[in-house]
């Protein structure tokens, strides 16, 4: 019993995520505000309806490809911090810390700020219809769903967890209500919207690459259980099993709910709605014409949750791992939670909210985010080559690992010449990481007061937040 007692005083995270809220974090995290606010974006740049779906096909498939080569590296690698801790096993540090970098201070707090303010205009529009909603009343509600979660992944691993699985259920039902309706509309032959679906007048090969770029960040959030490796009850099993269910059912359920969009929406419509699913249910659940927005509003704020426990994780990782201020690797004594690595977000999120237009932050984001992710997937074709021994208890197919990162590369390399602004504006920041990983990273070369000082601030705040390092290995 003293033996027990002992054990379970120790300080570190637990596992405690099986694999239905393995599950519900993967469907938690991907399906969000992305299915309800970047229709307008995939149809605005691949000029028709027909070609609109086939990118949300395609780009299912693409994140299925994606997700089953981070199930070979969550299997592989045992460590949480996903993109980080494979770039740090497969290509080095400094790929893996200029991926923690925009992370942490571009595109995590970015992402979860677009998340947010979809929150806050769901939550608010329907009071205002037909009538546009104030920008001001939006992003305080979007600063309060943000200030909620937080609170709740500060709290309790428990309680985040719990929520997610309730949010996951909820925002399914919402996308069943609007699949259903719109199967129903088809079967009584309300077809004219998606009629001539295929005709490409509109289609420029400049804009595709953007096209699926908001399609993607409809799917993304598939790689965000690597993030809680070490929390994963039996991750050989759950992660894979989780992945494969979670992206084929998402892919399933986006492509009928765009059938079911333009059902009852012409594509003008549609590029004239900035609530997709509020305009929708106007017309198609005229009775449950304030339901909708609700559920929708649950979405978003189950992705904010998703994000909140997931991301601070790789922040977590990263202080463990000494690039990053070490106050981030350390856990709540009795709440087992990173308690510093989830505060850190808030004032960055909040901060983002005030930034500018939701398309803009979608592309800003996206390049980096994908420049990143393929850079993955290629160290994990050159650890496979230069490690063949090395355990893999799941291993996917050669042909889909090569094709997963081409495509990746290719996507990444339109973007430059599509949208060369922003893409640009996102190299640049990545780029910003280089000094500092130079000057303070790889050799330590603060001066002795500001060392002191650091060392000052941080004993202090760690008192003040009662937050300690973790006691045992759990990978």
């Amino acid at each position: 019993m003293k033996k027990q007692k002992s054990e379970d005083e120790v300080v570190h995270l637990r596992r405690k995520i099986g694999l239905l809220p393995a599950v519900s974090f993967i469907i938690g995290t991907v399906v969000g505000s992305g299915i309800f606010v970047t229709p307008k974006g995939v149809l605005m740049n691949s000029g028709s309806v027909g070609l609109s779906l086939l990118v949300w096909a395609l780009c299912g498939v693409l994140s299925l490809f994606g997700a089953l080569c981070y199930a070979e590296l969550g299997t592989a690698f045992t460590k949480s911090g996903g993109h980080y801790t494979y770039l740090l096993e497969t290509l080095g540090p400094l790929p893996a810390f200029l991926q923690l970098w925009v992370d942490v201070f571009f595109s995590g707090p970015a992402s979860t700020s677009y998340v947010a303010l979809a929150f806050g205009r769901y939550v608010v529009e329907p009071f205002f219809a037909p009538c546009a909603a104030p920008t001001g009343l939006i992003k305080l509600v979007s600063v309060l769903g943000v200030t909620i979660v937080v609170a709740v992944n500060c709290l309790s691993v428990t309680m985040a967890s719990r929520t997610q699985v309730m949010l996951s259920f909820t925002k399914t039902v919402a996308l069943v209500l609007i699949i259903v309706t719109g199967i129903t509309e088809l079967a009584k032959g309300k077809t004219e919207l998606i009629q001539d679906s295929f005709d490409v007048k509109l289609l420029t090969l400049d804009k595709l690459p953007l096209a699926f770029y908001n399609g993607l960040y409809a799917y993304s959030g598939w790689a965000n259980l690597n993030f809680v490796t070490e929390e994963v009850i039996n991750p050989n099993r759950n992660i894979p099993l989780a992945i494969i269910f979670s992206m084929v059912a998402v892919t399933v359920f986006y492509v009928l709910v765009n059938v079911a969009y333009y059902t009852m929406m012409s594509p003008a419509e549609l590029l004239m709605s900035d609530a997709v699913a509020v305009t929708y249910s106007n017309r198609a659940l005229p009775a449950l014409a304030l339901v909708i927005p609700i559920l929708v509003a649950l979405s978003c704020f189950g992705t904010l949750n998703g994000g909140f426990f997931l991301s601070p994780r790789m922040l977590f990782v990263g202080a463990r791992e000494g690039h990053s201020p070490q106050l981030f690797s350390m856990i709540h004594i009795r709440r087992r939670t990173p308690l510093p690595a989830v505060l850190l977000q808030y004032p960055l999120v909040v901060l983002m909210l005030t930034y500018g237009e939701l398309y803009q932050l979608i592309t800003f984001t996206s390049f980096v985010g994908w420049f990143f992710i393929a850079l993955t997937t290629l160290g994990m074709l050159i650890h496979r080559y230069r490690f063949p021994l090395h355990p893999r208890p799941f291993k996917v197919p050669l042909a889909i690992g090569v094709t997963f990162t081409v495509v990746c590369f290719f996507i990444v390399g339109l973007s430059l010449y599509s949208d060369p602004w922003n893409t640009g504006k996102s190299c640049a920041f990545t780029l910003t990481g280089v000094p500092v990983y130079y000057l303070i990273v790889y050799r330590f070369r603060l001066p002795d007061g500001l060392k002191h000082i650091c060392n000052y601030c941080t004993m202090h705040l760690q008192i003040l937040l009662e937050v300690t390092k973790q006691e045992t290995q759990t990978y």
